[in-house]
């Protein structure tokens, strides 16, 4: 008897033990660990540059916890670029480092300059003013305002003195005055007897009107409101009107005047 025919098998396509393509091992995830060493490199160099220590700090630890991500992969044979992230782990602690030295250091420059600003700001004490029959101020001018003709001393020996004010009218252009309020000037003398010039430029004049403290707006006209303006040699002395809108109930104005920028302001209280 013959043997029966076996069933016909369709040849595969594909090469014995060979797996056919999409089905086998998923490629590398290698993208933690690249990131990671990226972020690392440049929180490291951010590091190194003053006032950027910020940038190095999120840098660092975003870099810090993608390389630590991307170990893991390693360990689980999800990615191949183990060292890749091992680098990014060591540099984004690095960053981290450099971020702490570099926020301490700039807290302590920042801290000496307050220091170096406070130790160039120049004092301030009261005198009593002379020739105009007003009682001189006492006591320092930085805890009470000074009265009409005191003057305020600075330690470089710059000198300021506020006149009483003086009712007068507006010219028909002034600008700043509002009808039914009163309008006074006051004269502010700025005299340098200290050993460097003075830019008077930078010297600010403002009050307030009434027990209330309503800003008294500054009045501009062909005769005042002019300001300061150049320097005042060592030796000197410059002088300039200012013109203020004060409420008609108002029986007091408060000037003050801040010499510049490195100066303390002073404050005068002036009966209307």
């Amino acid at each position: 008897m013959s043997q029966p025919s076996q069933p016909y098998q369709q040849p595969s396509p594909y090469p014995q033990g060979s797996v056919p393509p999409g089905l086998g091992t998923p490629a590398a995830r290698n993208g933690l660990g690249v990131a990671s060493l990226v972020l690392g490199i440049i929180g490291a160099l951010s590091g190194v540059i003053p006032f950027l220590f910020w940038l190095a700090g999120v840098l660092g630890l975003i870099g810090l916890i993608l390389g630590l991500a991307g170990r893991g992969r390693a360990r689980r044979g999800e990615a191949t670029n183990k060292g890749v992230a091992t680098s990014g782990v060591v540099l984004g602690s690095l960053a981290l480092v450099l971020a702490v030295v570099g926020a301490a250091l700039t807290f302590v420059f920042v801290g000496e300059v307050v220091k170096e600003l406070d130790k160039a700001t120049p004092s301030v004490s009261s005198a009593p003013g002379a020739g105009d029959g007003t009682s001189g101020g006492s006591g320092d001018a930085k805890g009470k305002a000074l009265s009409a003709g005191d003057s305020a001393v600075y330690d470089d020996d710059l000198t300021v003195t506020v006149s009483e004010p003086v009712a007068y009218t507006p010219g028909e252009y002034a600008v700043g005055h509002t009808r039914g309020n009163k309008a006074y000037k006051v004269t502010v003398v700025i005299e340098n007897a200290g050993k460097e010039k003075f830019d008077a430029g930078l010297t600010t004049v403002t009050a307030r009107a009434g027990a209330d403290g309503v800003e008294a707006e500054s009045i501009y006209d062909d005769t005042t409101g002019t300001g300061f303006s150049g320097t005042i040699l060592p030796g000197k002395k410059a002088t300039a009107v200012f013109a203020f809108d004060s409420p008609a109930a108002a029986k007091a104005l408060t000037v003050e005047v801040g010499p510049g920028i490195l100066h303390d302001t002073s404050q005068w209280e002036l009966k209307l």
